[in-house]
């Protein structure tokens, strides 16, 4: 860009504090903006790219509204549903954590990603949510433990972001009309009327995701909370063993429960219940996870089974389907090893 600046004299016009017209030197500038574009912007779009990023990205929900945002991470075109979190703090921890798989998270908080990542704050081995959807996204990071940017982060796992969004507005939607339905594409082939289709042929009920997040085979649970972060080391007191149902159990959990002298066996989601009571837990923990009870049976009837043959407490997806497995009824809880009753 070249600035070519004129300068002229102008009069001013009477000065009527005296009885004599003065003339005072004025300088007036002129500028002029001159841009060389290449022949290949030129080419490819007709002007030249904006030194901006500008709406390269829409959501369209099932209720028929379309959104235009700018895209950050991975691009393409998602279809899941979207909900929303109230959290101050806490982005990466929710971008890891397996209970929002098959969802788009949108962030109440208008500021994201000004503490950057870091992988102490990780709840399990991946990213198990579809996107983000944010209203601010920050362009610097500021915090003594980031390692990677936000954005950089979102892309190195393939996943989509948006942001520049009225994220409350849809909020209120949400609130109102509960979890929509919702595609989220960077692709500008697509019409808007071809991704509402989209959005209102999918849906989530009946669908198992419990399977795609649970561990493969049981494993032994060691790790504590890092001292600097544990806020009570002293007088844990007698040490139980909890078998520990992953049904997208998030590594915070199971760091508490260590930390407090349990010793955990993780299991997988389909583990029989003839084999826990094998190893003659004091307790099972049905944990934290994704998607609709209903569909996920088999687990279910685990719960049944255990019920009544020793002390259970459940986590979100793991409260809900102790819910199911009652069914109104009541059930008494045999004694611990430890000599330690529990009911539900």
């Amino acid at each position: 860009m070249e600035l070519a600046i004129k300068n002229r004299i102008a009069p001013t016009t009477q000065n009527f504090l005296t009885s004599k017209p003065k003339v005072k030197s004025l300088r007036v500038f002129s500028v002029k903006c001159i841009t060389s574009l290449s022949s290949s912007d030129v080419a490819a779009t007709g002007v030249a790219d904006r030194p901006w990023k500008t709406s390269d990205a829409r959501l369209v929900l099932e209720d028929g509204s379309v959104w235009r945002a700018k895209s950050f991470g991975a691009r393409g075109t998602q279809v899941c549903e979207v909900v929303f979190n109230t959290s101050l703090t806490g982005y990466q921890e929710i971008l890891t954590d397996p209970s929002y798989a098959g969802q788009f998270v949108l962030m109440t908080n208008p500021h994201i990603g000004n503490t950057g990542v870091n992988f102490d704050d990780e709840e399990s081995r991946q990213c198990f949510l579809a996107g983000l959807v944010i209203r601010s996204l920050s362009i610097s990071t500021s915090n003594w433990r980031c390692t990677k940017a936000l954005g950089d982060y979102l892309l190195e796992r393939n996943l989509m972001g948006i942001y520049d969004v009225d994220t409350r507005a849809i909020t209120r939607r949400l609130r109102q009309d509960g979890s929509l339905i919702g595609v989220l594409t960077t692709e500008e082939s697509k019409t808007d009327e071809e991704l509402l289709e989209m959005s209102r042929s999918w849906d989530i009920v009946g669908i198992d995701l419990i399977s795609g997040v649970t561990c493969t085979a049981p494993y032994e649970w060691v790790d504590k909370t890092d001292p600097e972060w544990d806020f009570n080391c002293e007088g844990r007191g007698d040490i139980y063993h909890v078998t520990a149902y992953d049904f997208g159990i998030k590594h915070n959990i199971l760091r508490r429960l260590s930390s407090y002298g349990c010793k955990i066996t993780v299991v997988p989601s389909n583990w029989p219940a003839s084999e826990t009571l094998k190893m003659k837990p004091d307790g099972v923990l049905f944990s934290n996870g994704p998607g609709d009870p209903s569909a996920v049976p088999y687990a279910v009837k685990t719960v049944k089974e255990l019920l009544g043959n020793v002390p259970v407490f459940g986590i979100c997806m793991g409260h809900q389907l102790l819910g199911q497995a009652l069914g109104g009824k009541t059930f008494k809880m045999k004694f611990g090893h430890h000599g330690k009753s529990s009911c539900s």
